[in-house]
């Protein structure tokens, strides 16, 4: 079995939104000679919702989809109750197995927004890891030695910082390896900070006698902060299962500076060169808000966001919210789905709560709800209070 490519079209699998390939040659020339390969993605179930930085990798995973390969989908259903060490200070808490199991579904029906469902291999990695037993546990730990492990910038700096680091921890790389081992994969994909575990991949493939996989690391998007990597904790992102009128306003308040980027890693489109930053993010979020929902809803968003923030007009259709004559601003932002009370207060920081465009200030003062009064948190949630 095999599938045609153009130069170009592996140019661009190679290259658009690539941070780096090993090995680029070797993976280019079987791309070229027409070989149909095994392209692995893992994930661990660690949280239910995905947002625009998940779908980085998903959109390249896609992409190898579309042209003709075979892509296999790896659920880190066990790997995920030792936790991924990558980026982290302290050891992660172990998951349980209901847990696991709710974020697996959560996961995979939003994964299917953007690759096919239908066609990729989908893999438990506790098929293997929970059923090998002792004696491929030794072989794995063969693999590596505890000074190559340790190596790892995530370790290095929890050694020097006198943090605890697991033992299971260490084991973790290996067996995310070895799971290329058990699906024989001939390329896996990954965020750059993924690149060790990666790396470690080819290492157990070549410690157990099979062929080793390239690897492509992608890089990680910085969320509408443009400081940190998106990531729910930052309050930084872009949920894909989000109202289209929110998912376009939070488009609308990425920094300049990352327009170009997100068209390249989160779109199939390039920046228009005459296009002003406004007409370029409002592209951008109705290209967006049309992949994860409709081309009416994009248009009707993009409607909406002119009509309330660049007409200072109110917004139509806001959630009606139920509360208390009288409450707290802080009972207010949590009745309105603000996660916490600290969180509350960054926002009232912030000057990120108004009602009837009256910012703000006081976390304390106590609010008198009277009808159609119109609640505003950051600069894309409206509530009509009742």
């Amino acid at each position: 079995m095999s599938v045609r490519h153009d130069k170009k079209t592996v140019s661009d699998l190679l290259s658009r939104g690539v941070e780096e390939v090993i090995q680029c040659d070797h993976l280019e020339k079987r791309l070229l000679a027409g070989e149909v390969l095994r392209v692995k993605l893992g994930i661990d179930p660690t949280a239910p919702d995905l947002h625009l930085g998940h779908t980085v990798v998903l959109r390249k995973f896609k992409a190898f989809q579309d042209a003709g390969h075979h892509i296999v989908l790896i659920i880190g259903d066990a790997t995920a109750k030792i936790g991924d060490p990558s980026g982290r200070s302290e050891t992660r808490k172990a998951l349980s197995s209901s847990d696991i199991e709710k974020n697996v579904q959560t996961y995979i029906a939003q994964a299917g927004k953007i690759i096919d469902i239908d066609k990729t291999e989908i893999r438990w990695n506790s098929e293997w890891h929970e059923k090998k037993g002792l004696q491929t546990i030794l072989a794995l730990a063969q693999a590596a030695t505890i000074q190559q492990v340790l190596k790892r910038d995530d370790f290095e700096k929890r050694l020097k910082a006198d943090s605890e680091i697991s033992l299971l921890e260490t084991l973790y790389p290996l067996m995310q390896g070895y799971d290329s081992v058990e699906v024989k994969a001939d390329l896996e994909l990954g965020g750059t900070d993924q690149k060790f575990n990666l790396l470690m991949g080819r290492k157990v493939q070549r410690h157990f006698g099979v062929p080793e996989q390239d690897i492509m690391t992608l890089p990680l998007l910085e969320g509408t902060d443009g400081v940190k990597k998106m990531s729910k904790s930052y309050g930084n992102y872009i949920g894909i299962t989000e109202v289209p009128q929110a998912m376009f306003g939070k488009v609308m308040t990425i920094p300049d500076s990352l327009i170009k980027k997100y068209y390249t890693l989160v779109t199939d489109y390039d920046l228009a060169s005459d296009a002003s930053p406004y007409e370029a993010k409002m592209a951008l979020g109705e290209i967006i808000v049309k992949e994860f929902h409709s081309t009416k809803e994009a248009k009707e968003a993009r409607e909406e966001f002119v009509r309330v923030f660049s007409k200072k007009e109110r917004p139509e259709d806001a959630p009606k919210l139920k509360v208390k004559k009288s409450l707290s601003l802080i009972d207010l932002l949590i009745e309105a789905g603000v996660e916490s009370r600290g969180e509350a207060r960054r926002l009232i920081i912030q000057r990120a709560i108004k009602i009837n465009d009256e910012q703000k200030k006081d976390e304390k003062e106590i609010i008198t709800v009277k009808k159609g009064d119109i609640l505003r948190v950051g600069k894309h949630r409206f509530f009509e209070l009742i």
